[in-house]
């Protein structure tokens, strides 16, 4: 497939009217490896730019078996009930050995899956850094373009991930469980340093006490961190997925955060710098791609990574060299 005069205006067109198949069929298309389908992709993207940027980008990270899906279902369902329409990008971890993906989030959420208001898009990471998948913004943003005014970003929860998935969103929630003292020392400092709102799941039944007290636990922390968004002082709530308790406060934490950051120009302002650097991402990427797929580079490089194992040559004299066979061409 490849665009033309007539197709990528029919795909737009389809796509701000919210027909799914056309969603699903671009953001499949983006995702793609052959280089016709690809380009087909970015070609309706790029007619698309226009209508993007209407969202309000949420991340939603944390630890294994916090209730990442049954919070998110939890959320969309409360967030559709107010009116709004709902994407939820799950970004789904490929198998290290087989690369295969699970893609399980639509059947994790299938209250949510089933409304016509929501869109649910699990993505394979294809193991691209931290478990992102490499086109979940362009996915975010045929979103957009198809009137999803809410777009909930997952991630595994795993390495660089969350620092992945702060570059393109607006809001950064990060879930914990009750059990506080535990629970402290597994989150990486560097993950409280990024979030605007701290919650504390499964706050419900015997563990509902508990939770109260990982709320303060994480509070007197959170207060010792620089908050990331000027004007705004990182919260930490409680909330049950089972019960529905606390998922509406999440909401408004939410609307404050984004009618906030909106009144200041400091989310025009960052999605600004979020662009700049995914384009720039994109261009170490192409050039990644270039260099390794270079001729004499692709012929040099097994013997020199083999210099290096058995530690005739070093690593940097090995680099210099394969870059110098670049450079002429």
């Amino acid at each position: 497939m490849s665009p033309d005069a007539e197709s990528v205006p029919a795909f737009r067109e389809a796509i701000r009217r919210g027909d799914r198949r056309s969603i699903a069929r671009t953001i499949t298309l983006l995702e793609s490896t052959r280089p016709d389908q690809a380009a087909f992709g970015q070609a309706v993207l790029d007619a698309l730019v226009a209508d993007t940027g209407g969202a309000i980008r949420v991340g939603i990270t944390g630890p294994p078996g916090v209730g990442k899906s049954t919070f998110i279902e939890a959320l969309g369902l409360h967030v559709i009930g107010q009116g709004h329409r709902v994407a939820v990008l799950a970004i789904d971890p490929s198998s290290p050995v087989s690369g295969g993906s699970i893609l399980g989030d639509k059947t994790r959420m299938e209250r949510l899956a089933q409304d016509e208001r929501a869109f649910i898009r699990p993505s394979p990471s294809s193991g691209s850094l931290g478990g992102v998948a490499q086109r979940t913004r362009e996915a975010m943003l045929v979103c957009e373009a198809a009137g999803y005014d809410v777009v909930l970003v997952e991630t595994v929860g795993i390495g660089q991930s969350e620092i992945a998935v702060h570059s393109m969103v607006d809001f950064f929630l990060v879930l914990v469980q009750p059990g506080a003292g535990d629970e402290l020392q597994g989150i990486k400092k560097g993950v409280l340093e990024l979030a605007d709102a701290l919650v504390v799941t499964k706050a419900d039944g015997e563990q509902r006490a508990s939770a109260e007290r990982s709320r303060g636990e994480h509070a007197r922390a959170l207060e010792l961190l620089r908050a990331p968004t000027s004007g705004w002082r990182p919260r930490v709530l409680i909330a049950s997925a089972f019960t529905g308790e606390g998922i509406p406060q999440v909401w408004t934490m939410i609307r404050e955060h984004d009618q906030a950051v909106a009144a200041s120009g400091e989310r025009e302002a960052r999605r600004r710098e979020q662009a700049r650097a995914w384009m720039w991402s994109l261009v170490e990427q192409g050039l990644n791609d270039a260099f390794r797929s270079h001729p004499e580079v692709a012929r040099r490089a097994p013997e020199l990574e083999r210099e290096v194992e058995a530690s005739r040559t070093t690593p940097a004299a090995a680099a210099r060299s394969l870059l110098e066979s670049f450079r002429k061409g």
